[in-house]
């Protein structure tokens, strides 16, 4: 109870703080000194150390199981994990806004440390804008969302927290997605506050660009988690699925993806300075508009945890005036002074000008295929969902457009070279890439228009990376891996989709199921008793057309509180495929669903999300990308 109040009243303190800033900001808006810039620093750092108390205090409250308070009511229980009394801290709705809240501030206190070399004003309009963000948060918490409710009487026992939340990986996903969320507020802070300051040139490309960088790594690394999450404890045998939320994270992730690219154009050639600009302010607005989908129940999802209208009313407003502002700033305050350079369409600028429309085409379509379910049940009342067929349609053929324009047009003034071994070269990655096309494709009968240009154009991209990034290895490395890594990923994910197996049977114990490559066989059933939970174990033999044996034991998981069952998947992985095997009990006595897959390089999926990581943050420590 005492950590309940402390953190309540940390939280207020907080915002005082937050407030007292402001108008230190206006005031020496002109006058900006050194002891000034102490005292900023210091007010920032009190405020950081206030929201870190109340973070603290309901980390606390978690641990020792306090059910006098609100949100630790509602998401544990005493049975709990240790581990996971600690991750439902960010768990839930409340506890969520209060760590992004924790991430406003401490970037906040970087930004301050990081940018003592930039012009003055600057420097106090992006800490303004900033404030005004970090302000709305702390509204947002203690009028709507307020994590310290004290409730009276006292439970005994909470509810506990959803079960298919109680993962190791669900324990760190959440932060690291919220720090990547949380990072474009600061690009769109100093974006604006560019714009007021007539500021957008190579040297503040310099300087944003490794905010945009520890954002995009961030966002990338906290998607590929839920993404793995999802494959193995949801029991869809997949690594995604077009989930409303999916796509919300998805889509700044797009956005910082072309900011990425077009803030390198802009410090290299002073280029694309209005379009990063866009790019900045829509980054951030994307997750603003996230945030308001899921915490106002509007979306149905997995993920949702939310479901209070009013809060999304809050966001919702409070999303209004900062792209009011921000719409107000841009059309009165920007002035384009970038000199005007005609493109060639050999260089490199406009292969990445190209990419980046193709890029923002992929973003509207994920943006329509979220959002027009809700505006067509709003003024129809009728309730659609979009998956699969809806995003394969409109992707692809521009996917296969992606591919080769990606692929081609860096490489296309090697045709303008006498050097006839580069074009040789080209030739030969043209022809392997042909020849490994219809060999598996002609291996597994699915020879068809659209799959080998597909898979043609990846293979293409793959090799054309791989022997970039063996050319010249150290210059411009970590742009040469994750370029690597994105081939890779493309590659794998179209060769998953196309030949994965699957194979549904209903079966009792020591039963077993034929199938044209091999068999599924239920040894046994084990019943254990674990933590807060009963556990169903099934046991089983998979043998493939080669008479090699796989042992999986996938599990039945039916928590105490909330009474919930949960099916989890057992996997065997290696290095070309994934044999992927869940169970239910069904209702027929004795009879046991089963649902077998096999998917093939699963693992490159993951390996090459962490080659696009690496590229990414090994160029923080460089000058250049």
């Amino acid at each position: 109870m005492i950590a309940n109040q402390i953190g309540y009243y940390s939280l207020t303190l907080g915002l005082i703080f937050s407030i007292t800033i402001i108008p230190i900001l206006v005031k020496n808006y002109n006058q900006h000194t050194q002891i000034i810039d102490k005292r900023i620093f210091s007010i920032s750092f009190f405020q950081f150390f206030f929201v870190m108390v109340s973070f603290l205090g309901l980390i606390f409250s978690f641990i020792n199981s306090d059910f006098s308070n609100e949100t630790v009511y509602n998401n544990s229980h005493t049975t709990k994990p240790l581990l996971y009394k600690i991750s439902g801290t960010w768990g839930n709705h409340e506890g969520s806004l209060l760590l992004c809240l924790l991430v406003l501030v401490l970037f906040i206190l970087l930004f301050l440390i990081t940018s003592k070399k930039e012009p003055k004003k600057y420097r106090i309009s992006t800490l303004l804008f900033q404030e005004i963000i970090i302000i709305g948060f702390f509204l947002f918490l203690l009028l709507t969302s307020n994590p310290f409710n004290h409730l009276f009487p006292v439970p005994n026992e909470g509810l506990g927290l959803n079960p298919i939340l109680q993962d190791p990986i669900l324990a760190i996903h959440p932060p690291i997605l919220y720090l990547g969320y949380i990072g474009s507020s600061i690009i769109f802070s100093s974006s604006i506050a560019a714009i007021i300051q007539n500021y957008v040139n190579s040297q503040w490309a310099a300087n944003l660009k490794n905010w945009i960088i520890i954002s995009w790594v961030f966002l990338t690394i906290g998607i590929v988690l839920g993404s793995i999450w999802a494959y193995y404890e949801l029991g869809w045998g997949g690594f995604w699925f077009w989930d409303p939320v999916e796509n919300i994270s998805l889509m700044p992730w797009l956005c910082l993806t072309a900011l990425l690219h077009s803030i390198i154009v802009l410090e290299k050639r002073s280029l694309l300075g209005t379009w990063s600009l866009v790019l900045s302010i829509s980054c951030f607005t994307l997750s603003m508009c996230g945030t308001f989908l899921v915490r106002s129940g509007i979306l149905n999802s997995v993920h949702t945890f939310a479901n209070d209208p009013k809060r999304g009313i809050f966001i919702l407003i409070f999303l209004f005036i900062l792209i009011l502002i921000s719409l107000i700033v841009f059309f009165v305050f920007h002035k384009d002074n970038q000199k005007s350079e005609r493109f060639n369409f050999l260089n490199k600028e406009t292969s990445i000008l190209i990419n980046n429309f193709f890029v923002m085409y992929f973003l509207s379509v994920v943006l329509i295929g979220t959002v027009y379910p809700i505006f067509l049940e709003v003024i129809t009342g009728e309730k659609i969902s979009v998956g699969p067929p809806f995003y394969n349609k409109l992707i692809i053929p521009f996917l296969i457009l992606f591919l080769i324009i990606m692929s081609i047009i860096p490489n296309l003034s090697w045709f303008s070279f006498k050097n006839r071994i580069n074009k040789i070269k080209l030739i030969i990655i043209f022809i392997i890439s042909l020849l490994i096309t219809f060999f598996i494709l002609n291996s597994f009968g699915k020879t068809n228009l659209i799959n080998t240009v597909l898979i043609f154009a990846a293979f293409y991209l793959f090799f054309i990376t791989l022997k970039d990034l063996f050319i010249k290895k150290f210059s411009n490395f970590s742009q040469k891996i994750s370029h690597f890594g994105f081939s890779v990923l493309i590659l794998s994910i179209l060769l998953n989709n196309f030949f994965s197996t699957e194979i549904n049977t209903n079966l009792r114990i020591g039963e077993k199921f034929n199938f044209d490559n091999g068999s599924i066989m239920l040894q046994k059933i084990e019943t254990n008793k674990v933590d807060n939970y009963q556990s169903i174990v099934g046991f089983f033999k998979v043998e493939d057309k080669n008479k090699k044996l796989v042992s999986l034991k996938p599990e039945l998981r039916i928590y105490d509180q909330p009474q919930t069952i949960t099916s989890e998947a057992d996997i065997s992985s290696t290095i070309f495929s994934d044999n992927f095997l869940v169970f239910n009990v069904l209702k027929n006595d004795g009879f046991y669903n089963v649902r077998y897959q096999i998917k093939p390089f699963m693992i490159w999926i993951w390996i090459s999300v962490i080659l696009i990581s690496f590229g990414g943050l090994i160029s923080l420590k460089k000058k250049n990308v």
